[in-house]
C-alpha cells in the first residue's frame, strides 16, 4: 500500500512544534532587527574630508563635512565625496545585515 503524506513517518507533524519554532524565529528576527538599528557604521571618502554616520536599519546620522571639502568653485568634488561616502556606508549596512540576519533568515539577510 502506498503512503502519502511528505513528513517521513507517515505521520502529521506536530502542529505545537511547528508554532513554538515560528514564534521563536519571529522572536529571534525581532531581537535581530531591534539589535540593526543600534548598530552603526561610519564611512569616509577623500581622506575623511566626509563623514557618513548610519545606522543599520538604514537612518543616516550624520554627516560630517571638513571644511577644506568646501570649495564654493567646485560643488561638484563635495557631491562626489558625499555619494562615495553614502555609498560605501550602504555597503557596511548590508555587511552588518548579513551578519546579524544571515543565521536567522539562511543567507537571505538583505530580505529584512
Amino acid at each position: 500500500m502506498a503512503r502519502q503524506g511528505g513528513y517521513g513517518g507517515g505521520g502529521t507533524p506536530n502542529m505545537q512544534q511547528l508554532m513554538k519554532q515560528a514564534q521563536k524565529m519571529q522572536q529571534d528576527i525581532l531581537k535581530a532587527q531591534e539589535e540593526l538599528a543600534e548598530t552603526e557604521v561610519v564611512a569616509t571618502s577623500g581622506g575623511g574630508m566626509v563623514e557618513i554616520v548610519m545606522t543599520c536599519d538604514r537612518k543616516l546620522s550624520s554627516i560630517t563635512i571638513s571644511p577644506e571639502a568646501v570649495d564654493p568653485d567646485d560643488v561638484e568634488i563635495l557631491q562626489d565625496l558625499i555619494i562615495a561616502a553614502f555609498n560605501e556606508a550602504s555597503s557596511l549596512v548590508e555587511q552588518e545585515h548579513e551578519r546579524i540576519m544571515g543565521p536567522i533568515s539562511g543567507g537571505a539577510g538583505g530580505l529584512f
